[in-house]
């Protein structure tokens, strides 16, 4: 076991790099600058270019890569400081860079204040959502998945797979305005419009503690856990049905146990063993966050953050989105495959 997850952690570098390389090409395609320079309007054009080649954005793509990734303090090492004095002596800390591998994403062109800093403050709105979002898609679309497994071919199990069909066919957005229409302006319940606060440590407007704010995670839970109960009820029924027709349940029946304890003991707690490879993606589910249900509902979380970042031209937020993503998503995965072979002691790597 340590000797797998020793090579999946040492695989997840290249891959890790790979991707770095691979946004990094893509925003310096994008309009703008990925190094973070606002395009100011009112600078001429002679200051416009002492700025760019004090920057190194006039330098080939790839190389202003190695710039964002290690810095470029260690490119000067003489007179770097005097290359960076203003008028008045003073050193421009904002053009000397660390890189991300020494945790510098670079300042938000629209916030004024690093990346990674309001990354991670708006980072605990998405993590309720996200757990709550999970929660209920477990809490009840696993129930519903092993009754329509044992009940297969009555009302239940049809309902439960039309169910199933609707919830992965329906729009997260078309869901989210029909339910912000009906009970925030129907309705006019005031905590179905949304949150009307910020998480941020940089906000005017902070928000109560969680107890107190619980009803505004009605609606975008309802949302989210739309599709995510269809996906579990249709999941867990899949391998409940496949489950019931092995020798142990038939034995178990055999044995004239009663039927709760062959479902429940014997089957359902054997089919559940599949869903170990669910729990990688839903880790980065809760932690990614859902920019669609964040902006209807003007949820404070890092969705809506990277969907105002890519509409506004954020580059530094929206690398730091991509990354935490990335890295989140191989993690996850690892941790996927260890849950896998600690529930199922059949899996040996």
């Amino acid at each position: 076991m340590f000797r797998h997850i020793l090579r999946r952690l040492l695989q997840a570098i290249p891959t890790i790099f790979g991707i770095t390389l691979l946004s990094y090409a893509i925003m310096s395609l994008a309009p703008g600058s990925a190094l973070g320079v606002p395009d100011d309007p009112n600078m001429r054009p002679e200051q416009r270019a002492i700025m760019r080649e004090r920057l190194g954005l006039n330098d080939p793509w790839y190389i202003q890569y190695v710039i964002w990734l290690t810095g470029n303090d260690w490119m000067h090492p003489i007179g770097f400081k005097d290359l960076d004095m203003d008028d008045n002596g003073t050193l421009d800390a904002s053009l000397v860079r660390y890189g991300i591998l020494r945790g510098d994403f670079g300042r938000s062109l629209k916030y004024k204040i690093p990346a990674i800093d309001l990354y991670l403050s708006r980072l605990p709105a998405t993590a309720e959502l996200g757990v709550a979002t999970l929660l209920v898609s477990m809490a009840i679309g696993i129930p519903v998945g092993i009754m329509a497994a044992i009940w297969r071919g009555g009302a239940f199990d049809n309902g439960s797979r039309v169910f199933a069909v609707v919830g992965n066919a329906v729009p997260t957005f078309w869901l989210g305005l029909l339910l912000l229409m009906f009970f925030g302006t129907a309705l006019d319940l005031q905590w179905a419009r949304g949150q009307q606060c910020d998480k941020t440590v940089y906000s005017r407007q902070p928000c109560p503690p969680i107890q107190m704010r619980l009803e505004y995670l009605i609606m975008p839970t309802l949302m989210l856990g739309f599709g995510g109960v269809a996906g579990y009820s249709r999941y867990m029924r899949t391998s409940m049905l496949d489950t019931i027709h092995s020798d142990y349940v038939r034995t178990a029946r055999a044995k004239g146990l009663p039927r709760r304890a062959v479902w429940v003991r014997h089957a359902a707690r054997n089919a559940m063993i599949p869903l170990a490879t669910f729990l990688g993606p839903s880790i980065v589910g809760v932690v990614a966050g859902a920019p669609i249900t964040e902006q209807i509902f003007s949820w404070p979380g890092v969705g809506r953050l990277t969907l105002e970042a890519v509409s506004g031209r954020d580059f530094p937020i929206v690398m730091v989105s991509v990354l935490v993503a990335a890295l989140l998503t191989v993690v996850a995965y690892i941790i996927s495959d260890i849950a896998y072979a600690i529930v199922d002691p059949r899996i040996r790597f």
